[in-house]
């Protein structure tokens, strides 16, 4: 895996299992595999962690175009459910810019499952943290 590709400085993302497949600044996709401590019942992945899924994808998303020592944060993230994703499946997660801006990126999370089927559809928006200044 490059170097690009590695998240594993992020514990939360690797508790998940989230593999990152493609890392652009302006395209990010990511797989998860839907198991069992991932669920709810009846055995498909928990609303939870699919926004936490999407929530990850887009903020690498933004780390890719921050200039040098910026930081991000999450601001605001809509989530539409539309399809389950059952357990055993994978779920893959597609993230494109609406907007990137100086301070603020928007970006939409097209989560789908193994037969294609679009299963949610997140909106987030990321603020630009400035690195602060030495006094």
């Amino acid at each position: 895996m490059s170097a690009a590709l590695d998240i594993s400085y992020l514990p939360f993302a690797h508790l998940l299992g989230i593999e990152l497949v493609e890392a652009a600044p302006d395209r990010v996709v990511a797989r998860l595999e839907v198991r069992k401590e991932l669920c709810t019942i009846p055995d498909i992945l928990h609303g939870g962690a699919i926004m936490s899924f999407a929530d990850t994808v887009g903020a690498v998303a933004t780390v890719l175009n921050l200039k040098e020592g910026a930081a991000t944060t999450t601001v605001e993230s809509k989530t539409n459910f539309l399809a389950p994703v059952p357990l055993g499946d994978v779920a893959t997660a597609t993230c494109e810019p609406f907007h990137k801006g100086g301070r603020l990126m928007v970006w939409q999370t097209r989560i789908t499952r193994g037969d294609g089927r679009l299963c949610a559809v997140v909106t987030q928006s990321q603020m630009v943290l400035e690195p602060k200044k030495k006094a």
